[in-house]
């Protein structure tokens, strides 16, 4: 806990496919308090939302419908075969999907909240793990990966293997994470690894807060 704040905070992070939003579900379920970025991406580029003049001025119209609506697939079509585009695209949302996570990590604690998770698929690219007081990684398998997303998102191979690709290694995200949940296998292996978790570090926030 920092000694800037009285709220313990986790990042939870995991590549494209692994079950991190699976995970952050069944943690909410277990009374985290999750702060979701994929959530707050959405609602900055919802019709009407801050970031898409930014994107059209950047992208232009082929990444928009008729109704001037974002297109996603076609944004991500663009952005995921061109890392030049990737970081444009990077580089105009992060800052603003930073401050709304912040802002809700901030009124959790003026709302007494002692812990909070960071829900970030991109927490160590972003350097977001920097705010955390410890990191936990859901991870599984590039061929488990690659079968979910193709399964999932009806997507072929290639941009299957793009998806990942684009995205941190694993190996490296290994060497980052403090607790890393296999999810390579079954689900309700991982869920009871996650409770497990959970209730050693409702333990150990609480003994921090005794010892103040």
């Amino acid at each position: 806990m920092s000694a800037n704040r009285s709220i313990y905070i986790v990042g939870l992070t995991g590549g494209i496919a692994s079950g991190k939003s699976e995970a952050a579900k069944y943690l909410e379920g277990l009374g985290a308090h999750c702060v979701d970025a994929d959530e707050i991406s959405r609602a900055l580029t919802a019709d009407g939302g801050p970031l898409l003049p930014s994107i059209r001025e950047e992208f232009g119209d082929g990444v928009f419908f008729p109704d001037g609506s974002l297109d996603r697939p076609a944004l991500a079509n663009l952005v995921f075969s061109d890392p030049e585009k990737r970081r444009r695209l990077d580089a105009l949302t992060h800052p603003s999907i930073q401050k709304a996570m912040l802002d809700e990590v901030d009124e959790a604690e003026q709302a007494g909240e002692k812990l909070v998770f960071l829900n970030v698929p991109l927490l160590f690219e972003t350097g977001m793990d920097v705010l955390c007081d410890e990191t936990w990684l859901v991870s599984a398998d590039e061929d488990v990966q690659k079968e979910r997303l193709m399964r999932r998102d009806h997507m072929s191979l290639d941009d299957a293997e793009k998806r990942i690709d684009a995205q941190m290694s694993l190996e490296e995200k290994l060497r980052r994470a403090k607790v890393v949940i296999d999810n390579s296998r079954s689900i309700d292996r991982m869920y009871g690894e996650l409770q497990s978790l959970y209730a050693g570090l409702l333990k150990r926030v609480s003994r921090m807060e005794n010892d103040k």
